[in-house]
């Protein structure tokens, strides 16, 4: 089962929106994936909420799809808190991950997505090799989703690859 996590919890975020076409866009490939957001969700304690969440889009995943935008050279702590008060054996080990930055700046993330691939080698994660950045977020979708044609392409390729994996 795939997993696609967004990696913020802003409301109406790109990050959200392009967390959606990815869902899209695996579907159009004829695979299903959970989308889990982390909009309204509290990432601080194991709370009931928290568990059934877990027990739905983290525990049955085998393949993990993180969108991630860039907040201050990193990734957002609120993904962090939700990693850090998972049940890591069980969400996490041995199951593999696929890495989008997502940024409104020039480098799409790279910082951040390098720091997350940390945490998840840590968690004993494989983390696929092509981790795609995707620079001036702002300028290549609109409320529809990705536009620009080049973008587009480097996704189809990453996912091809990643379903494979």
């Amino acid at each position: 089962m795939y997993t696609i996590v967004s990696g913020t919890n802003r409301i109406g975020s790109h990050t959200q929106k392009v967390a959606l076409q990815y869902q899209k866009l695996l579907k159009d490939k004829n695979i299903d994936a959970k989308l889990f957001t982390l909009v309204n969700f509290n990432t601080l304690n194991r709370s009931p909420e928290f568990l059934k969440y877990e027990e739905e889009y983290l525990i049955p995943a085998d393949k993990f799809i993180f969108i991630i935008p860039e907040y201050n050279g990193s990734y957002p702590g609120v993904l962090k808190a939700m990693i850090d008060n998972s049940d890591i054996y069980k969400d996490w080990n041995y199951k593999k991950a696929l890495l989008t930055g997502v940024a409104t700046g020039r480098a799409g993330n790279l910082r951040g997505m390098d720091h997350l691939s940390d945490t998840l080698h840590y968690l004993k994660m494989s983390v696929f090799y092509n981790k795609l950045p995707i620079s001036v977020i702002n300028k290549v979708m609109d409320e529809n989703g990705i536009l620009n044609a080049e973008t587009l392409k480097a996704i189809h390729q990453q996912l091809d690859e990643f379903i494979k994996f």
